[in-house]
């Protein structure tokens, strides 16, 4: 398997697509230099200014089934070097995809198609908003495997569901269905598997029409405010809305308002 298949990326419009792309063995992720392939994404999208939205999903029947057990069990590749190595190989092929996709300044729509397990969980979970396909999976599975959440799910995932519900993920290893997923929150809804990405699209189609970097900034405000306290959000919230108030976007959007007209937003 390669590192430069392992994302498809289109644009389309003002809404990019990612699609993991191991179909064949339901999306494994971890392999050397899949961290430089989100990376990369990352950067494209963030440096696309016409990029409003991006919707992720899997090629195939799996969203993403996580990390590569064949490897693990017969400890080939980077699972058969040393523990420094192996360190190393963490932090730039599985820690760099969460932290690309973390770092991502446009929302994402994770339209997951099917099982999302183990890493490929917390890459769905990085993204702004989860829709789930009727007949998807979810399971934080490690400990099952004897492993711990190496990946930093055990900051994101507490964060997305709570802490209870994430424990209980983590201490059994059960996997549950997409109505499950809906009712604790780590999806916001489920459709028809073939409805999917319709849906999606009809979402991000909603997203894009907001002025562009006002949503950058929206998203950017919301994820400071996981961690940073009241008022570093309260000042930082001043400053930003001090730079939209001056755009050509806000200006547009209040005339829009009172002309009772769809506002054109061009990212001024």
């Amino acid at each position: 398997m390669s590192s430069t298949d392992l994302l498809l990326f289109e644009k389309r419009g003002h809404i990019a697509y990612l699609t993991l792309n191991r179909p064949d063995k339901r999306n494994p992720l971890g392999l050397s230099g899949d961290g430089e392939a989100f990376a990369q994404a990352a950067r494209t999208i963030n440096d696309d200014f016409d990029i409003r939205c991006v919707i992720m999903t899997g090629a195939g029947s799996a969203f993403s089934a996580g990390g590569d057990l064949k490897a693990m069990r017969d400890r080939t590749g980077e699972f058969g070097c040393d523990a420094l190595r192996l360190r190393d190989h963490y932090r730039e092929s599985i820690h760099r995809i969460i932290k690309s996709m973390w770092s991502i300044e446009v929302p994402m729509i994770a339209a997951i198609n099917g099982p999302a397990i183990g890493l490929g969980g917390d890459v769905a979970t990085t993204c702004d908003i989860r829709l789930s396909a009727a007949s998807a999976k979810f399971g934080a599975t490690f400990l099952k495997i004897g492993l711990i959440p190496g990946d930093g799910g055990a900051w994101l995932l507490p964060r997305a569901i709570g802490w209870s519900r994430a424990a209980q993920l983590y201490f059994t290893g059960d996997v549950v269905d997409a109505q499950t997923a809906r009712e604790w929150g780590l999806v916001s809804e489920v459709y028809p598997d073939d409805q999917l990405m319709t849906e999606a699209e009809k979402l991000a189609g909603r997203i894009i029409q907001q002025p562009p970097q006002a949503l950058r900034m929206t998203k950017r405000l919301m994820r400071e405010g996981q961690g940073a306290s009241f008022d570093n959000i309260m000042e930082m919230s001043a400053a930003m809305q001090v730079l939209v108030q001056r755009t050509d976007d806000h200006l547009e959007a209040v005339n829009a308002f009172f002309e009772k007209r769809q506002p054109e937003f061009k990212g001024k």
